[in-house]
């Protein structure tokens, strides 16, 4: 579903249980600016990064995430 929707959903309708799941967003529009505010010091990220990876261990990172093992939820990539 795409975020722009989300007020014409019924969310609150729903019964108990029920995942939702989205992946889309405005990446190229909010990166330089999220970007910014990290290397300020004004959002902390580190409250969803569950894996902090080596660029060479890509391969893993995509096997983690996708198949949700080890409770991934967020990977960060370093040099």
């Amino acid at each position: 579903m795409y975020g722009r929707f989300i007020d014409k959903f019924p969310i609150g309708s729903f019964i108990r249980s029920l995942n939702m799941k989205s992946g889309q967003t405005h990446v190229q529009r909010y990166m330089r600016p999220l970007l910014e505010r990290i290397r300020k010091g004004e959002v902390d990220p580190s409250c969803i990064i569950t894996h902090t990876l080596r660029l060479d261990d890509t391969p893993h990172r995509y096997d983690i995430s996708k198949n949700r093992y080890e409770d991934c939820a967020k990977v960060m990539l370093k040099r």
